[in-house]
């Protein structure tokens, strides 16, 4: 029940980062960025106000980091840590025989 809540808000989550992401501006998308050329004369490059699109992509990315790391662990939790080798069924070799075997030739 609480997994299936997960994976709601998981799936909730990644779509609304999508339009997020989608809907922000580009930083320096003027002409002279695609020249290289910086608009400012700052260290960095201009940096404005954080406006409420960049808030919601910081949450949207921590809640999808935190439902991540939930359901990987809900996943672990539910099958166990399991070998590769655990569902192998090899089937023993018989010893080979050492007195029946001929001389080398020389």
């Amino acid at each position: 029940m609480l997994t299936t809540l997960i994976y709601i808000v998981h799936i909730f989550v990644c779509f609304f980062l999508i339009i997020v992401v989608l809907l922000q501006s580009g930083k320096s998308g003027d002409i002279a960025a695609a020249f290289g050329g910086q608009g400012s004369q700052t260290a960095f490059g201009p940096r404005g106000a954080a406006t409420i699109l960049t808030k919601a992509t910081t949450w949207c990315a921590i809640i999808f980091m935190l439902t991540s790391i939930t359901l990987s662990i809900a996943a672990s939790h539910k099958t166990g840590p399991k070998s590769v080798l655990t569902d192998y069924k090899s089937t023993p070799t018989a010893p080979a025989k050492s007195g029946n075997s001929p001389a080398p030739k020389k």
